[in-house]
């Protein structure tokens, strides 16, 4: 298995899967796409998932030969737009950029739930993972990660955190946290990441436990202040930002995956065109290292291995929100 330390350390090209049908006839699928293709995303632009979406978005473009236009349906967890996406025709014409809170873990918390995690679903390509980073506003008194749980144990019941959404990874993150740190912390979810951003930039917010891409810009300007990252090692983009295991908390491990997915009964020729799609964009030293610029672990690999990693984390997850006892209101 090649760990998070080693696909952070990766810069070379991935090795471009070739699909059963290319294999066997050297062409491409028959008359797809002919016409735009629509790429949903569940949550408000701004977040982990419309960046990503976008910095796809002109390789998928070209090598298509068709628009893809990025359509932004929030609300319900991401869960409105995957539903959607459950609910379309399997022809390749609306495809959905999702998140593993949006399609393995929150829809099982839906009573009832709105699909099924594994039946409605087709799971095609993984784009990438990230980590979680931990801000603060920069008038928090909070000056490193210590020093936060320091505030926070002592002003139980006052401060708060945000998320994307009910049983998203970053509630689960900083539900986690508390849990283990012994906080009382309120919960305020948002119908996705770029709302939050700005409420924590007014300080209104005074943690974010959330997605590295969304908050990078903004530690780099110097508008939030990063106390700690949610991988078992540090980052390359935040070098001297300590991860919160090193920060007392050895077992905190927490990130992000991004893929793309498909109705039911997607056919394994449109699947496999995407698959190739965005092996090949990864593969371009440019875009692959403006992905890790942006704070990615580029993904890749086959529809299988998809599945494979929609299926572990829907099971890990669910055992989770167990333990927590988290449901979606």
């Amino acid at each position: 298995m090649i760990s998070r330390r080693s696909l952070w350390a990766a810069t070379g090209g991935l090795a471009l899967p070739m699909p059963a049908w290319a294999q066997a006839t050297g062409a491409q699928p028959a008359a797809y796409p002919t016409r735009p293709i629509t790429l949903l995303m569940g949550f408000a632009p701004g977040g982990g998932t419309d960046i990503i979406s976008r910095l796809l978005q002109p390789a998928l473009q070209e090598d298509f030969g068709q628009p893809v236009a990025i359509e932004s349906r929030p609300g319900g967890s991401g869960t409105i737009a995957a539903a959607a996406n459950a609910r379309g025709r399997p022809d390749g014409y609306q495809m959905l950029m999702t998140t593993v809170s949006a399609s393995a873990v929150v829809p099982p918390t839906m009573k009832p739930p709105p699909f099924d995690i594994i039946n409605d679903q087709t799971a095609v390509v993984l784009a990438g993972t990230v980590p979680l980073v931990a801000v603060v506003p920069l008038d928090s008194p909070a000056q490193d990660f210590p020093g936060f749980i320091a505030h926070a144990r002592a002003n139980r019941g006052k401060l708060n955190y945000s998320s994307s959404g009910v049983a998203t990874q970053q509630h689960l993150a900083a539900a986690a946290l508390s849990f283990a740190a012994g906080l009382d912390m309120t919960h305020i979810p948002f119908r996705g990441t770029g709302q939050a951003v700005n409420e924590i930039l007014a300080g209104r917010i005074d943690i974010a436990i959330d997605t590295l891409p969304t908050y990078l810009p903004h530690i780099r300007a110097g508008r939030v202040r990063a106390l700690a990252t949610t991988l078992p090692a540090r980052v390359p983009t935040l070098p001297d930002v300590p991860t919160i295991a090193e920060s007392g908390f050895p077992d905190f491990d927490a990130a992000v995956w991004y893929m793309v997915m498909g109705p039911p009964g997607l056919p394994s020729a449109i699947s496999e065109r995407w698959v190739r799609a965005v092996n090949k964009a990864l593969a371009d030293p440019g875009l692959r290292q403006r992905v890790m610029d942006a704070g990615y672990l580029p993904g890749g690999g086959t529809s299988a291995d998809a599945a494979a990693l929609l299926r572990r984390d829907a099971a890990k997850y669910a055992e989770v929100i167990r333990r927590a006892n988290i449901t979606f209101d």
